[in-house]
């Protein structure tokens, strides 16, 4: 049963930081630099929260530490 929860506190995790990373990017892309920079920052978004996704305690650790 734990592990259960564990798991999906997990995929809740790594939904959000997926959407929360891109969504930044594409917004930022976007606002800064039109289309181009919004697929490009879009996936540079993406790429920050599959590292994130996979590393929740050290990326809470980073915000914790007021990076």
């Amino acid at each position: 049963m734990l592990k259960t929860l564990g798991t999906v506190v997990h995929v809740i995790w790594a939904v959000c930081a997926l959407a929360i990373c891109t969504a930044v990017g594409v917004i930022y892309g976007f606002h800064r630099h039109g289309w181009i920079g919004a697929i490009a920052l879009g996936f540079v978004g993406l790429c920050a929260g599959t590292l994130a996704a996979a590393c929740p305690l050290e990326c809470l650790e980073l915000l914790a530490s007021g990076l």
